[in-house]
């Protein structure tokens, strides 16, 4: 039976070296090319770690997770991913007790061990958020001048004619990630991989939206994480797919049934928690503990977006 209690502290007892902690996932080593990818229960909002965490979030981002690095290495044959395993290999069970292997079912992936980009690659296809923010003080989404149709102005929630890409800098944690013009991307990962990236991460963007429409749900926007492969003969960068992948922690997912420009969309992601905060003044504070309610409803929208997208 799932546990109620979230799990917000991933505690080995050094059985395997911890050799990184997010805002939702610690690492392990597993040898010198393999890392153990643990989601735990954290969640976090406008970059602050929440005290509390959704009890069973971290075991549905691995599964969600999962089901996307396998549906887009089908619809584009040529991605490589960091994704190994979702099980935990004998080299590793062997070293843990049976509580921590209990502990790491369903919220544990095999990973290929890369260095990741200091960049997040953001793709945008309907406007919210700071996008929305931006554009209704500067006409710009990360510097970059948007329009509706024929030059017209945006409403909150409307769709781009196409898909944009919109980076941002990777902060150490208990920074702030930074919005920046895809220019500026150059300077971080250098032109070729930034054309690279920008390409690739517009083709997954397009390829998830179209699925998740089938499903009921649009995907306003999303973030990947990438680095670079580390053999290749080509002349061409090449990347590789790594981190979380199309989860409510990282997009905004949007029911297409009510869906309706000109104003603030519901949603299946943690823009209810973001809501919240921001009613309560919240927005941006450290140490703060989400009330029961709070904590119900979001991990309630995580499993309902789960359910939709993955089922047959």
């Amino acid at each position: 039976m799932a546990s109620n209690v979230p799990l917000v502290e991933i505690d080995l007892q050094g059985s395997l070296k911890r050799v990184a902690s997010g805002k939702v996932r610690d690492l392990f080593e597993i040898d010198e090319h393999t890392l153990l990818f643990v989601a735990s229960d954290r969640i976090s909002a406008y970059d602050v770690i929440m005290r509390n965490g959704i009890p069973q979030k971290g075991a549905l981002l691995t599964q969600m997770s999962s089901f996307w690095f396998s549906y887009l290495s089908r619809v584009e044959p040529s991605l490589q991913t960091h994704f190994l395993a979702s099980d935990l290999p004998a080299a590793v069970t062997y070293k843990l007790s049976p509580d921590s292997v209990a502990m790491l079912s369903k919220r544990s992936m095999q990973v290929r061990r890369l260095k990741p980009f200091a960049l997040e690659s953001i793709v945008r296809g309907y406007i919210t958020g700071s996008a929305w923010s931006e554009y209704k003080s500067r006409g710009t989404v990360h510097g970059i001048k948007v329009s509706g149709p024929g030059g017209a102005i945006l409403r909150e929630g409307d769709k781009f004619d196409k898909p944009i890409w919109t980076p941002s800098t990777k902060a150490e944690l208990g920074d702030k990630d930074e919005n920046i013009h895809p220019d500026q991307a150059k300077d971080i990962v250098g032109a070729e991989y930034a054309k690279a990236i920008e390409e690739l991460s517009l083709a997954l963007y397009t390829a998830a939206h179209e699925y998740a429409l089938t499903k009921g749900i649009i995907i306003a926007d999303t973030k990947f994480e990438f680095a670079a492969a580390p053999e290749t003969s080509s002349a061409e960068p090449k990347i590789v797919l790594i981190d979380e992948v199309l989860t409510p922690d990282s997009s905004r997912f949007w029911p297409l049934s009510e869906y309706k420009p000109g104003g603030a969309q519901p949603s299946f992601d943690k823009q209810f928690l973001r809501d919240w905060l921001t009613s309560e003044g919240l927005k941006g504070k450290e140490s703060v503990t989400m009330p029961d309610h709070v904590v119900r409803q979001t991990g309630e929208k995580y499993q309902e977006a789960f359910v939709k997208l993955t089922a047959e």
